[in-house]
This record gives structure tokens, C-alpha cells and sequence, in this order.
């Protein structure tokens, strides 16, 4: 698997691209789909995980296929009242923010995703030998930070005011929210996935300090806990060109990297044996296609840059998830310049 080849320093037989968010809105197909159907309940429903999983495979020839769902899955799942409302994101019922709130939090059981594990091995069916299935979760900051904050947030006011005024609560809710997200992982990985990603979409909120206090411990037992599986596992946020280091070390094999950081001044500042992964400027799949040429080139060359400078290798992918609005036909035409380069 190109990918895998990738990730652990091999020599792929081209070079990997997918995209996050490559399953979703951009594609006629997914929207068809999901006409009828609510967010949660089509990541519970594991034909229609397979289907939108496979969709973006099938149209752009990716080298990953990563399962569709969303970070708020295993929070639903482990009985936590939410809900997905369309045009705000994940709206937790009562957020937590107390001791009492934390104390009564639910464990996850790894039965309670069964529909995921079911899912993964109806795509595992579909897909050829050399496309890598990625599984993901969310880490534990950044679902605490919806869980506290009851949703979406700009400033993450109230969850930097509990990680701050009350650091031992803040540490029982993060152990907590890790031993949600290794069950929800363990669960996909023993599945079969073949790589995985944790996201800490809203890490780069925090200080480099404040990462390493608060953060760090927890997303490095979450890595820790799933290591024995011996797949790749990818750690990526938005913003965290100042965290890159920190959030290498937690245990990534592969580090993602947004588009405001060059790949070889990444490499430079993880100074350590993992691959890069990143990092188009998802706006620029709409400036067309001489710009889009032209990015590219350049990414493939920071990644090769990055190559030199010591990371294990470079997966092609955006500097955060594919845009609703993106052509499909686009994102087509940039994986075959990718593997062409």
C-alpha cells in the first residue's frame, strides 16, 4: 500500500494522496445519499459507512479510503445526549461542567460500536489490496472542548477557563474522554483498519505549554494504548504549526500539517523519524487549474524537501478537509497530477 509504504519509510510505488472530507458534500452522489438520511444516523447504519466511505475511492482514485463518521460517533454511542444539527455541528443536550457532570459521564463498550466494526469489514470487502483503509477519532481536547463548551466554539472561553481554574477536574474529564477515544480506535483497528488518524482539530488554540500540560499525557496514552497494532498512526490539527514538535511526540508516525506551515520547514521543526502528510490550501481547488498545478508542484517539492531533511515520507493530502463547494472533477485532476509528478 502506497500509504503505509509512506508512512513507516518504505518506498511507495506512487505517491499517496487522499483528502480529508474527501466522503462528503462535494460529492452529487453522497448528497443523494444523505437526502433522506440524518448525520448520526448514517454513521450507525453500516451499508450506508461503506457506501459514502467508498464513494470518493471510486471517483478519484485515492490511496485511502478513510471511514466515514464523525468525532462526536463514539460520545453518541457511549450515551451521551447530542445531536449533529445541520449548519452548526455537534450540540451536546447538557454540557459538562462540573464534578458531578464528569463523575457522570458513561464508558464506552466496544460492543455499543459494533455498527463501526461492521462497517469497516464490509469496506475492507470492496477495496483492493493496495487502497489503505484509515480509521479515526477525535482527541481528547477536542471533544472536551464540545462537550464543555455545549458546541462549536470560536474562543473555547469556558473550556480554557476549567482547563485553568480547575486543572484536577480538567484531567479526570481528559482520562475519561481518552479511554472513549483508545475503545472507539481498538474497536476500528481490531476491525482490520490499516492506518489511523487521531484529530485534535482545535488543539491550535492552545500555548505550546499549555499543550504540553493539559493536552500531551492524554493524546500520547490514547497513541500508546493503540501502538501494539503495529498500523501507522497519524496526529493532525488545525493551526498547530507552534505544536507540530509537541504533537509529534505524543507517539505520530505521521504528522499532518496545515497549509500555513511549508512541508520542509515541518520536518525542520519535528526534527524526528516521521512522515509528513499535508498540505494543499483547500481554497485552492477553486483558483483553477494552472494554480492548482503550480501548488502542487510546490507541495511535492516541500515534500521532497522534507524527505531530505530526515521524515520518513510524504503522504499528499489538503491543509484541512475539501470544501463543500469544490468541484469534484478538480480534486479528481489533482490526484492524477500527484501521482504523475
Amino acid at each position: 500500500m502506497p500509504l503505509v509504504a509512506a508512512a513507516t519509510g518504505g518506498t511507495p510505488t506512487r505517491r499517496p494522496v487522499w483528502f480529508m472530507r474527501q466522503a462528503g458534500r462535494s460529492l452529487p452522489e453522497y448528497r443523494a445519499i444523505r437526502a433522506d438520511h440524518g448525520m448520526l444516523e448514517s454513521c450507525f447504519d453500516p451499508a450506508m459507512v461503506c457506501e459514502i466511505t467508498m464513494q470518493p475511492v471510486r471517483r478519484h482514485d485515492v490511496d485511502a479510503a478513510i471511514l466515514f463518521s464523525d468525532i462526536v460517533v463514539p460520545l453518541k454511542a457511549a450515551g451521551i445526549d447530542l445531536d449533529i444539527v445541520a449548519g452548526t455541528g455537534p450540540v451536546i443536550e447538557h454540557p459538562v461542567r462540573t464534578a458531578d457532570d464528569v463523575a457522570a459521564l458513561p464508558a464506552l463498550e466496544s460492543q455499543s460500536v459494533g455498527a463501526i466494526a461492521r462497517a469497516v469489514g464490509l469496506i475492507l470487502d470492496e477495496l483492493d489490496d493496495e487502497t489503505a483503509l484509515i480509521g479515526f477519532a477525535g482527541a481528547p481536547f477536542t471533544l472536551a472542548s464540545y462537550l464543555i463548551e455545549g458546541g462549536p466554539s470560536r474562543n473555547y472561553t469556558i473550556t480554557k477557563s476549567m482547563m485553568y481554574s480547575a486543572p484536577e477536574l480538567w484531567h479526570a474529564l481528559m482520562g475519561h474522554l481518552a479511554d472513549i477515544t483508545i475503545t472507539f480506535l481498538r474497536a476500528q483497528l481490531d476491525a482490520g483498519v490499516d492506518a489511523i488518524q487521531l484529530f485534535d482539530s482545535w488543539a491550535g488554540a492552545l500555548s505550546g505549554a499549555d499543550y504540553r500540560t493539559f493536552v500531551a499525557p492524554h493524546s500520547a496514552r490514547v497513541l500508546a494504548e493503540v501502538s501494539d497494532f503495529g498500523v501507522p498512526r497519524i496526529h493532525f490539527g488545525v493551526g498547530t504549526g507552534e505544536l507540530l514538535s509537541s504533537m509529534t511526540q505524543v507517539g505520530a508516525d505521521v504528522i499532518g500539517v496545515d497549509w500555513r506551515v511549508p512541508l520542509d520547514e515541518a520536518a525542520r521543526r519535528v526534527d524526528g523519524d516521521v512522515a509528513v502528510q499535508g498540505n494543499l490550501d483547500p481554497t485552492v481547488l477553486f483558483a483553477g487549474d494552472a494554480v492548482v498545478d503550480a501548488h502542487v508542484r510546490r507541495i511535492v517539492a516541500e515534500g521532497q524537501r522534507a524527505i531530505a531533511h530526515g521524515a520518513r515520507g510524504h503522504i499528499f493530502n489538503l491543509g484541512h478537509g475539501v470544501l463543500p463547494g469544490t468541484d469534484p472533477d478538480v480534486i479528481t485532476r489533482t490526484v492524477e497530477l500527484v501521482h504523475t509528478i
